[in-house]
């Protein structure tokens, strides 16, 4: 009969985010962090399918509450307006007192950042499809979803810098208004008659 080990994922997850930090993560292995833990293998495997899982796991949950929120939106939202409405809502749910560690680990590593980088792309391709289920064409769904992939990238790293200051919705709102002030059109310049 098994046994229960209390916190075995909050253990193991530690565990590793500790020898990642220390050693690197290409230098660390499953048996290594299952050591430091003081858990088996058989355990690792029931939480995670692989080291990389420690620091990615559950973001496959992601591009789903994302689609969600954005089909929860208030229909007589305008499809960007949605957009914002959705990331704020999941903004409001993702909670990680981990996020400036694994953040480092992943910038460290190319073969993390790719993963990152197909993680992301999973959440563009669901907003985009979320839109276009809305109502919006496919083309504006096209343009509008990796916009808010980036605002949301953004204001989770501007939010995993310093969790403390602001929630990820506080974060995302204003990564959106930073984003729609910099899209103001400039004024015309003057011009003034050379005398």
């Amino acid at each position: 009969m098994p046994r229960w080990e209390p916190q075995a994922r909050d253990r193991l997850r530690d565990a590793a985010l500790e020898l990642f930090l220390a050693h690197g993560f290409d230098n660390v292995t499953v048996a290594q962090i299952t050591e430091r833990a003081g858990l088996t293998r058989r355990t690792f495997s029931r939480y995670f399918a692989d080291k990389r899982d420690v620091l990615f796991a559950g973001s496959e949950e992601l591009p789903a509450a994302l689609a969600a929120a954005v089909g929860r939106a208030d229909r007589d939202l305008a499809p960007f307006a949605a957009l914002l409405t959705a990331l704020t809502a999941v903004g409001d749910l993702v909670g990680d007192e981990h996020a400036a560690e694994r953040r480092a680990i992943v910038a460290a590593s190319p073969e993390l950042q790719e993963r990152g980088l197909t993680k992301y792309a999973a959440v563009t391709s669901a907003l985009a499809a979320a839109l276009e289920r809305r109502g919006a064409e496919a083309a504006t769904a096209a343009l509008l979803a990796p916009v808010g992939t980036a605002i949301f990238r953004a204001a989770f790293d501007r939010w995993a810098e310093q969790p403390e200051r602001a929630s990820l919705a506080d974060r995302i709102r204003e990564t959106a208004a930073e984003l729609a002030a910099n899209l103001q059109p400039a004024a015309p310049p003057r011009v003034t008659a050379a005398g």
